[in-house]
């Protein structure tokens, strides 16, 4: 891997992690459970890395 596509791929996994923070907590205030909030939380972030690798894949 170059340097560019490192940087690349931690800046997607910073973006992603940050998504689901987000998505975990607007979930958590919403009055979805722990368990729940974290779920949709993971599953933001599978969902942003996906759609950066499958980016990746075509255009690389």
């Amino acid at each position: 891997m170059t340097m560019i596509q490192l940087l690349t791929l931690l800046l997607a996994q910073s973006i992603a992690l940050n998504l689901g923070c987000l998505s975990g907590i607007i979930a958590g205030l919403a009055g979805s459970s722990t368990g729940q909030a974290i779920l949709i939380g993971g599953g933001t972030v599978g969902g942003a890395m996906t759609l950066f690798l499958t980016a990746v894949g075509v255009y690389g």
